[in-house]
Formats: C-alpha cells, sequence, structure tokens
C-alpha cells in the first residue's frame, strides 16, 4: 500500500528534530538508546556486534559479543528470528522478537531492531528472565495439575470398572434426598429394575410397609455410627433382602454407600403376625439377642426404658451396655439359662442412654438351635417396691442389743459378733438374688465353693448336699 507524503508542516518538523539529534554526543545517544530497554547494541551493516549500552553486570557474557556477528550468540532456534530483525527496511515498524543467547546459561532477551539511515541497526533488548521463570512455573503446574488430572481419571476409570463388574449390589444415596445417584447391574437386577434408577427414591424400591425402617435405619446410618444391616422387603419383587450403608463426604456432600444382600424372606401368616404385634405392644421390655449377647431386635417398652428414640441405633450394640452391672449379671443370667434352661425373676438394674437407671427384674430363655439367640424380659420392680410395706428382719442381734455389750464383754468378741451377723446377712441375700444358686452366690461374695459351704455350715444355713460338697 502506497503510503501519504509528509506534508510542509512535517518535513519542518522532522528536519528540526534531525538538527536537534544531529547535535547529541556518544553518552547521550547511548544513555537515550539504553532508556528503551535493559540493554542496546549498536550493530553494523554486517550484524556484527559494535557497542553496547546498559548495565552489564546484568549480563555476564555480554562483553563476549563485541566484534562478533550477532547472529552467531544466539541458540539455533533462534538464528531465524536474527535474520528477519536485520531484513527490515529502515521504514518498516519492528515488532519486539523473543531470542535466546547460547553461552554460560541460556539467557532470554526480547528485542527491537531499529534500523538506521547509515544501514547501521540498533538493537533495544528487554530481560525476560524473570518472565521466563513464571512460565516455566506456570508450565510446572500445568503439567501437574494434567498429571493429577491423569491420575484422578485413572481412578476414576478403575472405581466404574469395579462397580460395574462387582458381583454385590451397590448404590451410592445423596444422604440430603435419599435418591440413588449411581446403581450398579448387580443391584438392577436384584431389584428388578429395566430401566436405570438414577434420581429416583431409595424408600419407593422397598415395600410400603418398610419404609419407615429404612427412613430410621439411613438417619441412624447418617450419624456416622456402626449400625447392623436392616432387613427389608423389595416393592418390585416382594424379596427379603439384608441392607447396609455407610456415610462418606465428597466435596462437602453426604452420600451412603448401600450395599444390599437377597436373604429368605417369606410371607408371615395372620397367627406370626399377631404374635409379633403382641410382643411390640407388651407393656414388658423384650430384648432378642444372640448367642454373644447383641442386641438384634426389640419392641418399644424396651427403647423407651433405655430413652431412645428407636430401635434401630440398637441393633449390633451389646445388651451388656445397658442391662446389669457389667460382668456380673450377665454372666449369671447365662450360667442360669446354661444349667437350668431359663432365668427367673433376676433382680438387677437398666441404664438409659442419658443416665437413667431403672431397677428391674429379668427372665430369660435360651433357643437350643446350633446358632442361639437368648430372649429376655424385663420388668420394673422400682415403682412396686415403693408401694410394698416395709418389711421387717428379725435380725439375731440389733444394733442397740450389740452396743448393750460395751461392758460386758470384749471389744473383739463383740466385733465377733457383729462380723458373724454381716457374713450371714450377705450370705443370705447372694442366695436370694442367684435364685438359691450356689456357685453364683459364691461368685458374687467372691468366695470359692467349699469356702462358701463352709460358711453355710458355721451358720446354720448348709443343706445335706452342702455338706457333701464341703466335704469333696
Amino acid at each position: 500500500m502506497k503510503q501519504a507524503s509528509p506534508s510542509g508542516d512535517e518535513m519542518r518538523r522532522f528536519e528540526q528534530a534531525g538538527e536537534w539529534l544531529g547535535s547529541l554526543d556518544l553518552e547521550a545517544a547511548s544513555a537515550l538508546a539504553s532508556a528503551g530497554g535493559d540493554l542496546a547494541l549498536l550493530l553494523d551493516q554486517e550484524g556484527v556486534v559494535r557497542d553496547l549500552a546498559g548495565d552489564t553486570r546484568d549480563f555476564p557474557d555480554v562483553e563476549q559479543w563485541l566484534g562478533r556477528r550477532w547472529i552467531d550468540t544466539v541458540t539455533q532456534e533462534s538464528r531465524i528470528k536474527i535474520e528477519e530483525m536485520l531484513a527490515h527496511p529502515p521504514a518498516a515498524v519492528p515488532n519486539w522478537r523473543q531470542v535466546n543467547h547460547s553461552g554460560t546459561s541460556e539467557l532470554p532477551l526480547r528485542y527491537r531492531a531499529i534500523r538506521l539511515a547509515n544501514g547501521a541497526t540498533v538493537a533495544i533488548a528487554r530481560d525476560e528472565r524473570a518472565t521466563a521463570r513464571l512460565q516455566q512455573r506456570l508450565l510446572q503446574v500445568q503439567q501437574s495439575l494434567e498429571r493429577d488430572y491423569l491420575r484422578l481419571r485413572q481412578a476414576e476409570s478403575r472405581y466404574r470398572l469395579l462397580f460395574e463388574m462387582t458381583a454385590e449390589p451397590m448404590l451410592i444415596i445423596d444422604s440430603a434426598t435419599l435418591r440413588v445417584r449411581e446403581i450398579n447391574p448387580a443391584a438392577s437386577q436384584l431389584i428388578g429394575a429395566h430401566n436405570s434408577l438414577a434420581g429416583q427414591p431409595l424408600v419407593a424400591q422397598v415395600s410400603a410397609d418398610y419404609r419407615d425402617r429404612l427412613i430410621a435405619f439411613l438417619g441412624a446410618a447418617a450419624t456416622g455410627a456402626n449400625v447392623a444391616p436392616v432387613h427389608l422387603v423389595l416393592a418390585r419383587s416382594d424379596r427379603g433382602i439384608s441392607l447396609s450403608a455407610r456415610l462418606f463426604r465428597q466435596q462437602g456432600d453426604g452420600y451412603f454407600l448401600v450395599q444390599l444382600a437377597p436373604t429368605e424372606h417369606r410371607q408371615i401368616d395372620a397367627k406370626e403376625h399377631l404374635i409379633l404385634d403382641l410382643v411390640e405392644r407388651l407393656p414388658d421390655a423384650f430384648v432378642l439377642t444372640d448367642n454373644a449377647l447383641t442386641i438384634v431386635t426389640a419392641n418399644s417398652a424396651f427403647v423407651e426404658l433405655i430413652q431412645e428414640a428407636t430401635v434401630e441405633p440398637l441393633a449390633g450394640r451389646p445388651l451388656g451396655d445397658f442391662l446389669g452391672r457389667p460382668g456380673i449379671d450377665l454372666d449369671l443370667i447365662r450360667a442360669q439359662v446354661g444349667e437350668h434352661g431359663v432365668a427367673r425373676n433376676v433382680a438387677t438394674v437398666l441404664r438409659g442412654s442419658l443416665g437413667g437407671i431403672e431397677e428391674v427384674e429379668v427372665s430369660a430363655v435360651r433357643t437350643g438351635e446350633a446358632q442361639a439367640h437368648y430372649a429376655f424380659t424385663m420388668r420394673m420392680v422400682a415403682r412396686r417396691l415403693r408401694d410394698l410395706p416395709p418389711v421387717t428382719r428379725d435380725l439375731p442381734r440389733s444394733v442397740e442389743q450389740l452396743t448393750d455389750l460395751v461392758g460386758r464383754m470384749p471389744l473383739k468378741d463383740i466385733v465377733r459378733e457383729s462380723t458373724d451377723l454381716i457374713e450371714r446377712l450377705c450370705i443370705e441375700a447372694a442366695l436370694n438374688y442367684t435364685s438359691n444358686n450356689r456357685a453364683s452366690a459364691a461368685e458374687i461374695l467372691g468366695l470359692s465353693r467349699q469356702s462358701l459351704y463352709s460358711k453355710l455350715h458355721r451358720h446354720g444355713m448348709a443343706k445335706a448336699d452342702d455338706t457333701e460338697a464341703a466335704a469333696e
């Protein structure tokens, strides 16, 4: 495109500017050239460095460029840029180009080459080392992000492959809405869903009679507690399943990892349903445990006694957390059931979750199956005992009678009388507490069986079999 010729006024301004610049000395011209950048090079018509201006302390290898061709001081990939800058005509407006100089270390500089009328060239350079370091750090961060992203993609691929191929029915449920986020083929086949259940409520997949139980179970699992699996019935196939759930969090949101397992389920007839309904309505507490005395289920009366809201959080917890003195009462009940097949009206205490304590009488039985279970019934006795008239016991000696002996008998004889009285009362209480079970009474009192039989004989409380046992 043809450029417009300058007007007369412009020509006069150019001539005046040329006269002013022509009067500059060498130092002023050098300062003017270096003011545009960090370094200025003066090149002859052959592109040889003839002079330079700037703080050479920041560029340790720059003094070696004097007398050398400019193009020979740069790396191989930057030579083409030097040739293009030197080939610009004087009237052309040059662009900034970045080149890398070779030497002790690679030096990145950004140049603008200006061709003078006499054929010489002034190359103004700006230091790009700080920018290069930032670019290098940016590149390293980008590479690190790409590696992390690749690892995440690989982990997600492995997770999805395992989730899809596992034979265990698995679902991921949103803890806020209880809707299905993901479901694997095994779970879809077990539930009987022909279409994807993503976005559907989980409670809609179980029978209507079990939905409240499922909601209560997930509420207990949301607290992070290790809750025993809950047994449900599917709505589509009327098939029994066992459902377990574990809460996890991702990006601030909560999710349930739900695992399903098929269980044998049969329809409960009217008679069995009536029995279960009556057990649930019993005014006495009822608890069913496994052979390790771990709670399987309980009725509403027991839930109320231990100050809980629902029965679901109790499943899987030891009965000893609530019933009896630790290490004593449940062991005695288990021993009585094992010896006699049943334990009746064992007096003990029931501890609530909020710290309340109630006096109860416990009866227990045990099934004779290979995987035995225990059934416990508990009845509050504190109110009944408070309503009864006080019971007086005709003790061998009262406290007044013992104190009347002071002055008549030595102190050691009075202490012996008191000790015998206390010992006899304690043995009687232990026998009453264990329903006259000598072995359990000896365990409570911390005595061996032979020592207990000896004391029974000494206090005139022994029977014929006790005398024979003491002789053995």
